[in-house]
């Protein structure tokens, strides 16, 4: 049988077909079952687990010669599928390896019961080995877990599907919230992320601390939250846990600095109002949150640090001393042009090196950045090193701008 077939009755969860075409085959001395398949080298478990067929699973794992650990190129496992995807009852199975050292009772003599505690430490680390997605290096009688440098974790996998049945079961078997990927990230990092309240609570249950951990950009998870507009994660955040007020990443960002940004207004005034974040925080380079509002050009922002926090709108950032009208003419932000000007900018305002914002946008070859700052009555002229704004245009619209303006003169 070709292998698209076994893959389609794997991934659609036929079992007597599967075990009719698996019944007796190998290949070059290698049984189907742990075979790997496609372009990421998946095995029949990792589709089976994928789509949810427990049945399916626990064929190949017991009768197939599918590995339970087999990882793809990926290095996820078929319990990395499951958790993702969802399926709680699979991720239950795979868990233990259908192993049935889980089924296993104390007897009342001695031998007995030293064998079987030593069968139930030998599981735990299996069920350990699972949940963390490690890899393993061996030294005599101690083992070093590392996780690989692309690994999520099941439950970091789990919470992006915002799935408290299989968050429970993982939880329920050892998951360790607080395990950090390469990046730092922890899955409360990813719920958070996902603002699901109910499953950020329940990783502050499992874990108190986990809270405190921040990714290697000291990123934390207030500033996931805040970045993503999670309003209900945001509040349980403040009320549980002792963020202080902005807490700045390795570029000085802050949580209020990524909600604005973003455009999540009512949630940098709960920034503001509950936690007492500085809506004038600067970053590294100096800029800020009224020059990051502009890069991203989100124009309700603008308004909302202008009219209701009083933010100067012309105030410069950096050792360029660039304007917010800098900014988002660097960016081509039409709309945030107009808006800048409307809440009182100086249209005219050069930077350390004598740029205007009209620099700015031919600079980034914006056309209709461009021609909105000559309509509305910036004219060309020279900067510090004698460089006009016409000069930086390469592309035909821009120096058609300009072809148009004198053409209006």
């Amino acid at each position: 049988m070709d292998d698209g077939t076994l893959v389609k009755l794997a991934q659609e969860g036929q079992l007597a077909a599967l075990r009719l075409a698996l019944g007796g085959e190998t290949a070059g001395g290698e049984t189907p079952g742990g075979r790997h398949w496609g372009r990421n080298a998946d095995t029949l478990l990792h589709y089976a687990a994928r789509h949810g067929h427990l049945d399916v699973a626990q064929f190949l794992a017991r009768d197939a010669g599918a590995d339970i650990d087999a990882r793809n190129r990926d290095y996820k496992t078929p319990l990395h599928e499951a958790a993702s995807m969802g399926h709680g009852a699979c991720a239950a199975y795979l868990l233990v390896g259908g192993s049935a050292l889980i089924d296993t009772t104390f007897d009342s003599s001695v031998g007995r019961a030293e064998d079987c505690r030593v069968k139930a430490v030998i599981l735990r680390s299996l069920v350990q080995i699972r949940l963390e997605g490690l890899f393993f290096f061996f030294n005599f009688n101690f083992v070093t877990p590392t996780l690989s440098p692309t690994t999520r974790t099941p439950l970091m996998m789990a919470c992006t599907r915002r799935n408290p049945e299989v968050i429970e079961v993982l939880l329920a078997h050892g998951a360790d919230p607080s395990l950090q990927n390469k990046d730092g990230w922890t899955s409360f990092h990813v719920a958070c992320r996902e603002g699901d309240p109910l499953v950020v609570q329940r990783l502050l249950q499992a874990a108190p601390g986990v809270w405190r951990s921040h990714s290697k950009t000291l990123r934390t998870p207030l500033h996931t939250a805040a970045m993503h507009g999670c309003e209900e994660v945001v509040s349980i955040l403040l009320q549980r846990c002792g963020y202080t007020p902005d807490s700045a990443d390795s570029c000085g960002i802050t949580p209020f600095m990524d909600a604005v940004r973003n455009g999540h207004i009512a949630l940098g005034r709960t920034l503001l109002e509950i936690h007492g974040a500085s809506p004038t925080a600067s970053d590294k380079l100096g800029a800020q949150a009224i020059h990051q509002v502009a890069v991203t050009g989100q124009q309700e922002a603008l308004e909302f640090l202008v009219k209701e926090l009083q933010a100067d709108v012309n105030q410069t950032a950096t050792a360029l001393q660039l304007t917010a009208l800098h900014y988002a003419a660097k960016e081509g932000h039409t709309g945030t042009i107009k808006t800048l000007l409307s809440l009182g900018a100086h249209l005219h305002a050069k930077d350390k090196k004598g740029r205007t914002a009209l620099h700015m946008a031919c600079g980034g070859q914006h056309a209709d950045a461009a021609g909105t700052l000559l309509r509305l009555g910036l004219r060309d002229s020279e900067d510090a090193s004698g460089a006009t704004a016409r000069q930086l245009a390469r592309k035909p619209d821009v120096l058609r701008v300009f072809e148009e303006e004198l053409k209006t003169e």
